[in-house]
């Protein structure tokens, strides 16, 4: 099987940097030059979603920040994955709903709506046709399309407020995929207060190490992003969950997959484990 490098190298060799490329990159530097509002396009998952913040963050500290979000774009069948929720394409109606409370209150969107073939300045889907190696840290995608550089060891999900009811939490969000078979979760069994937030079949999955893991459905994303910023602990793997932990920048572990470590904590609180004295290590000493 072709190792993660020989496929990146195979395609950089193919694909090079093109024209198309080059010209684009260009258009996307001299628009945040020179125009003062600037309206972003997305069609990504959730977390995609999230990790293009950094950059229109501080891109808004001089410009007027539009996000424009077009749903139900196809994935494609190279990049279907059988285990990610919402399958054949990167966005469904139900997780916009979900998400746009959220982003509505951040502070440094002046508009999230809906895309409605509006004049589009700055296409941040673009970044899946850059040759680069996708296992760099995902949040630095975007770094590289626009040539903005955020300070990622500060919070980039603002003005979310905290409930007191899970204060004492411990929260996971676990997905089905990406999970690192190495690690085990029964000794969390001694902690109080232990909730899961993510779909119902990844708690029951969880559930099977940890008994007295209980659930919550969350209403909508903003609920769980105040869920987490509340909770003492965060846990996940690579998944939308802590995503909003390390936009939140909480005390939150990382569960690493080995074959794929697309994802790295930034700033403090944050850690990622591959074994399972490593992760017991950071449970005790953030608890």
């Amino acid at each position: 099987m072709m190792s993660l490098i020989s496929k990146f190298k195979k395609k950089n060799k193919k694909k090079g940097l093109s024209k198309k490329i080059v010209l684009e990159i260009e258009k996307i530097s001299k628009k945040i030059n020179t125009k003062k509002n600037i309206n972003f396009l997305h069609s990504g998952h959730l977390g995609d979603l999230i990790n293009s913040l950094p950059v229109i963050k501080e891109i808004a500290k001089k410009n007027t920040c539009n996000l424009l979000i077009n749903i139900e774009k196809k994935v494609g069948l190279a990049n279907i994955e059988s285990l990610h929720p919402s399958k054949e394409v990167f966005l469904t109606q139900n997780s916009f709903n979900k998400i746009l409370p959220l982003l509505k209150k951040q502070p440094f969107l002046s508009k999230v709506d809906l895309y409605k073939k509006e004049t589009i300045d700055i296409n941040l889907d673009f970044f899946r046709e850059l040759p680069i190696n996708f296992n760099i840290d995902s949040v630095r995608w975007y770094a590289h399309l626009t040539g903005v550089n955020p300070d990622l060891s500060k919070p980039y999900l603002l003005k979310i407020e905290k409930n007191k009811k899970y204060e004492k939490s411990i929260v996971f969000m676990r997905s089905l995929r990406r999970q690192n078979q190495n690690i085990k979760f029964n000794f969390l069994n001694k902690y109080n207060n232990l909730l899961f937030i993510g779909l119902q079949n990844e708690y029951l999955d969880l559930k099977k190490q940890i008994k007295n893991l209980k659930f919550h459905d969350c209403k909508d994303f903003l609920e769980m992003a105040q869920i987490i910023k509340s909770g003492k602990l965060f846990i996940g793997n690579l998944s939308f969950g802590f995503t909003i932990a390390e936009a939140l920048k909480v005390p939150r572990l990382l569960e690493s997959y080995l074959d794929f470590p697309l994802v790295y904590p930034n700033g403090k609180n944050g850690y990622e484990f591959y074994f399972q004295n490593h992760f017991q290590k950071f449970v005790k000493k953030i608890i």
